[in-house]
């Protein structure tokens, strides 16, 4: 049987079993192939395979039983010394290697050193991570960068040799409660220059987070801030300074031909440790920029100020889901004592849309600075333009309109349709109140209940899609009310009828929250369109049917064309 014939959850089925089928033989999972064959379940197949991914990442592996630890699984214990080095003891362990402390013999000095994991429990690909973090790390120097000293090669197992940190990391510290807000912003803004240094030499870290934020212990002294418009001499009430690490998820900005490219990055997958990416991340896109290592500088910042990451959840996939879909309670109905000011800058570095935030780890430093400087900073709000500019935005759900974009034109129809018949019969004559309550519950119920089962034949429905079929529903229920209201006080068929514009205003509020503040302009019109109802009863019908049209016609086309756009470039 031909896949095009199947059932559209067959289809996506069989699309996402050939996928797993590819990786299990060793081979990239060729998403954007199978996007292009079938650019009709692109999004569900890029979101379905993603979740896929995410969970089969931190499923327990087949062998992972507590009773029989896999042997093979323990790397091979390093020599007491090799070359230069002598090898201390063990710190830490991670998915693709091992860091021990270790001493440089010609130098006498402290190091740790990373070794790659037995080469035969090593992929191609972790291999290319390995080479790829040790590329990034050796190019950058920066006081708040892990110093990378040496990369080599013993018996086919790339090493690391970098600088020795002493003492906890970021998350360590943490355990114990939140930091003092003046610690936490002078931390996170020595943080985010140092990752502006990284993205001054074209490299994204991906992969920041507390556990990647080594705390050196430094002289107690004042240092020198510099803010936007002047320096002064700030006191730190701590001693710990920050040091990055750990790029083993390092993304350069331009790769030459000849650089071995992360394959799970080119492939779609998600990279990273959830909540700590930015939605743009979580979703897998490819198109990643330093806005999204602001977002995770913002997530340090918050998880700092009030002792907790901004979305707690039971497992990986939930939280990626709280990542995109949901908004982090401010820090303040947290942990008062929180200055304004750090709590703005804080929420701005997690606005969903990348463009929304700092544009750089620079700016989000510059503006801790002028915080601890006691001036003012870029992230306060001001002024009407800023207002009406916050309000007048799209939200980050507003892509889900791509999928009503048709079916909202389709309503349009429908709508106008109903308010013509209402107003034809008025001009008939008809003024039994059942008539009217008959077509508008049986019509409106009918159309709902065929708009939403066409929907569901497109794809799984979001949950925001399900809060607004909520309003949509009300909006129905108060037009439908608005009959029943007449016949029990007696008025006159019709008379309320300017209510039902009121409850779409209402409706499209909401929608204006959810989705796009340009939905407030179309709100505005209809609540005009109720006055205009009361004024000139004869063609109330008819004033009702063209205006709530037109309220779903216009954003219908502009989203539908959206749609197609997307689905061109996919395919081409």
């Amino acid at each position: 049987m031909s896949l095009a014939t199947l059932p559209r959850d067959d289809r996506l089925a069989a699309l996402l079993a050939e996928l797993a089928d590819q990786q299990r033989r060793g081979l990239p999972a060729d998403l954007e192939a199978a996007a292009r064959q079938h650019p009709d379940l692109a999004d569900e197949l890029r979101v379905l395979w993603a979740t896929a991914q995410f969970a089969a990442a931190f499923a327990p592996a087949p062998g992972d039983q507590p009773t029989t630890p896999a042997v093979a699984a323990e790397p091979v214990p390093p020599p007491a010394s090799f070359g230069d080095y002598e090898i201390l003891g063990e710190l830490g362990r991670g998915g693709m290697g091992v860091v021990y402390k270790a001493r440089q013999k010609s130098l006498d000095r402290i190091v740790a050193i990373k070794m790659m994991r037995e080469a035969r429990l090593s992929s191609e690909s972790d291999r290319a991570r390995f080479r790829a973090e040790a590329e990034a790390a050796a190019r950058l120097k920066h006081p708040n960068i892990v110093t990378v000293y040496e990369v080599g090669d013993r018996d086919g197992l790339p090493y690391i040799v970098m600088e020795y940190v002493e003492g906890r990391n970021l998350s360590q510290r943490l355990v114990e409660g939140p930091l003092p807000p003046r610690d936490a912003a002078r931390l996170v803004a020595e943080a985010a220059r140092a990752v502006q240094h990284a993205h001054d030499h074209g490299i994204l870290h991906r992969d920041l987070k507390p556990g990647n934020i080594l705390l050196q212990r430094t002289e107690d002294r004042g240092q020198k801030t510099e803010s936007k418009n002047s320096s002064v001499l700030c006191l730190l009430s701590s001693v710990l300074s920050p040091k990055v690490s750990d790029f083993g998820l390092a993304k350069r900005f331009e790769m030459s031909p000849t650089s071995v490219r992360d394959w799970r990055t080119q492939t779609g997958d998600i990279v990273g440790t959830p909540g700590y990416m930015a939605p743009e991340q979580a979703s897998s896109r490819k198109d990643l920029t330093p806005a999204t290592d602001v977002y995770a500088l913002g997530v340090i910042l918050y998880e700092c100020l009030t002792g907790r990451p901004p979305f707690q959840a039971t497992n990986p996939v939930q939280a990626i889901m709280m990542v995109i879909e949901q908004e982090p309670v401010a820090p303040r109905l947290l942990v008062s004592g929180i200055d304004r000011d750090l709590e703005m800058i804080c929420l701005k570095c997690l606005q969903k849309p990348p463009e929304l935030r700092y544009a750089s780890a620079g700016e989000l430093a510059a503006d801790l600075e002028a915080h601890l400087a006691g001036e003012a900073v870029s992230s306060h709000p001001s002024g009407l333009g800023y207002f009406f500019s916050r309000m007048m935005r799209e939200t980050h759900h507003v892509g889900v309109l791509e999928n009503w974009g048709l079916l909202w034109i389709y309503h349009s129809v429908a709508v106008f349709v109903l308010c013509l018949l209402t107003q034809v019969l008025v001009w008939l004559g008809v003024l039994d109140h059942i008539t009217y309550l008959v077509l508008w519950t049986v019509g409106l119920i009918t159309w709902g209940a065929v708009l939403w089962r066409r929907r569901r034949r497109d794809g799984p429905i979001l949950f925001v899609e399900r809060q607004l079929a909520h309003a949509w529903a009300a909006g129905v229920c108060a037009s439908i009310a608005t009959f029943v209201i007449e016949v029990m006080l007696g008025l006159p068929v019709l008379t309320l009828s300017p209510v039902i514009a009121v409850a779409a205003g209402m409706v499209f509020v909401f929608k204006a929250g959810v989705l796009s503040g340009r939905f407030y302009v179309t709100a505005v019109v209809l609540f005009v369109t109720a006055i205009a109802m009361a004024s000139v009863p004869k063609v109330a019908q008819l004033l009702l049917g063209v205006s709530t049209a037109a309220a779903f016609l216009v954003p219908g086309v502009k989203y539908y064309r959206v749609r197609k756009r997307s689905l061109v470039s996919r395919t081409s």
